[in-house]
């Protein structure tokens, strides 16, 4: 067999192994975004899967038919006969028509009807069908800024935790989020899907896992030059460890009313990985917040941050912020 033939096979034949070095990309296994541990990433992953099998069959199929026509048509292999009279099939028609109508019309009823509604974000019937009539949902408030994010529990003393969350398996979890500054992403890849985190605004979320286990969560959406440490890691706990954590925090010293708040929300780089905690919150910072940017209120980027990273991270180590 010629070289050059062979190069071409070979090149088809490595393309899967080209992907191997993205396993650096993930932590513990190179498939996780496949592995979702929350009902609504659950759902969404197969909803995904439903409409990337119906459409790789449709051209999977296609593209085997093409290899066998150049096959069996093939100029000189005397495999196939020729009927230039031929115009029309019956046959062919349905098969080209009614294939696809049928796909469409099973994606349209399984994917963007019934899907939609199981996971859309405020109101996921995957997630909301399992909150019990006398038991209450446990409510996060998402505030993230510049670039870091705040979850709020205003169940429990409002309390609230910097850059990380915990929340408790086997119990639905209601998010309002909002944003100080640009717009971002709030994603958890494992737990649910991608909602949009914007200023001035409120928008809603839901979560449900019944596995406990750590997820990355990430800001999903280019918004500045902190975005790369803008990471908050997920807890999924027991609910008993839950409620022991959250007496924790609850007694916890620090405070922060809307003043501090001003001061946590200028533009701050992580690259420590701070999770500061606070036992209680002024009651209705999300709201306060959220009217306050849609009234104007800024925090504005220091121009230098951008020119010169280095040596503003040299400075901000040295406020010893919390």
């Amino acid at each position: 067999m010629p070289f050059r033939k062979i190069f071409r096979l070979g090149r088809f034949a490595l393309a899967p192994l080209l992907t191997l070095p993205l396993a650096g990309c993930a932590k513990h296994s190179a498939w996780w975004i496949f592995n979702p541990k929350g009902v609504g990433a659950s759902a969404s992953y197969d909803y995904m899967m439903i409409d990337v099998i119906v459409m790789l069959s449709i051209v999977g199929i296609t593209g085997l038919l093409i290899v066998w026509f150049l096959w069996k048509y093939q100029k000189g292999s005397k495999r196939g006969k020729y009927d230039g009279k031929w115009a029309h099939s019956n046959i062919l028609e349905v098969l080209f028509w009614g294939i696809p109508i049928v796909a469409v019309g099973f994606l349209s009823w399984a994917v963007a009807i019934h899907g939609s509604f199981a996971v859309n974000p405020y109101n996921p019937t995957v997630v909301t069908k399992h909150v019990k009539p006398n038991g209450d949902p446990v409510d996060v408030d998402v505030i993230a800024t510049d670039w870091q994010w705040l979850f709020v529990y205003p169940q429990f003393h409002h309390m609230a935790v910097a850059n990380e969350l915990v929340l408790p398996a086997h119990t639905p979890v209601l998010f309002k989020l909002t944003s100080t500054a640009v717009t971002t992403d709030f994603f958890v890849p494992q737990l649910l899907g991608m909602i949009d985190v914007m200023p001035g605004m409120r928008t809603k979320d839901a979560l449900l896992s019944n596995t406990v286990g750590t997820y990355q969560g990430i800001a999903a959406d280019y918004c500045g030059a902190g975005t790369s440490w803008m990471l908050f890691k997920t807890h999924i706990v027991s609910m008993a460890d839950f409620q022991h954590w959250a007496k924790g925090v609850e007694a916890n010293p620090r405070t922060m009313d809307y003043r501090q708040f001003n001061r946590f929300a200028e533009p701050y780089i992580n690259v420590h990985e701070k999770t500061p905690e606070y036992g209680h919150v002024e009651p209705g910072l999300f709201d306060h917040v959220m009217l306050e940017v849609m009234n104007g209120k800024k925090w504005p980027l220091p121009m230098f941050m951008t020119e010169n990273m280095f040596h503003y991270l040299k400075i901000q180590a040295a406020e010893h912020r919390a």
